[in-house]
């Protein structure tokens, strides 16, 4: 075991470390309904081959494609989870999942700011047998600075001026905007799309009744 961890990288050895955060959730939380069993070795070699993530580009292109074969959690607070999330997320907070009727046989794909709370999260549902559980590697933050705000390559060759019309198609698809390669400003200070909000309907007057269908 102390060979394989001196072989792990250093964000590997982090997510490690986030994991071990997580057992202390699993055993102090009081939704767990009971205990449950832990392979270390199981999960440490999962992380090791990077069984437990999928790359946000990965994530992004299942998005343009419509698949609907998996499910994205995110684990942020309400006000971050308003102020921007990725299409199609749904808001569930760690200490809410054993509850959120998630089946062992979904692929689901939890997703954080920096990923280490969706680290946390993945050894949960790993401890609950779910082995169709990935982590958003590099959470939200990667998400901006390689999806809404990738650099372009700067006096492109031909794969690289290809590689840029791709980011920039999959960049104008989630409303981002390509940076030019370069010094350019830091992701963290560039404005976030903004999240569509249905508007109330004016007071006093109530919503449209839902037309019924069938007979």
């Amino acid at each position: 075991m102390r060979r394989l961890f001196s072989q792990l990288t250093v964000n590997q050895k982090l997510a490690l470390a986030a994991f071990l955060l997580g057992l202390v959730a699993i055993w102090a939380s009081p939704y767990r309904g009971g205990l449950v069993t832990l392979d270390a070795k199981e999960m440490t070699l999962a992380a090791a081959r990077g069984a437990d993530r999928v790359g946000v580009r990965d994530v992004a292109d299942w998005i343009i494609q419509g698949r609907a074969d998996f499910r994205l959690i995110d684990l942020r607070g309400d006000r971050e989870f308003a102020e921007y999330h990725i299409d199609g997320a749904e808001q569930i907070a760690m200490a809410a999942l054993p509850d959120a009727g998630l089946s062992p046989q979904e692929k689901i794909v939890l997703c954080s700011e920096d990923g280490v709370q969706a680290a946390q999260a993945w050894v949960l549902l790993w401890a609950k047998r779910f082995r169709g559980v990935y982590i958003l590697d590099g959470g939200l933050a990667r998400w901006k600075a390689q999806v809404l705000f990738p650099v372009l390559a700067a006096n492109p060759t031909g794969e690289q001026a290809i590689e840029n019309e791709r980011l920039r198609a999959v960049s104008a698809y989630f409303h981002g905007m390509p940076q030019a390669g370069g010094a350019g400003p830091a992701v963290a200070s560039l404005a976030l799309p903004k999240i569509e909000v249905p508007a109330a309907p004016p007071a006093g007057q109530k919503k449209p009744a839902k037309k019924k269908e069938g007979c």
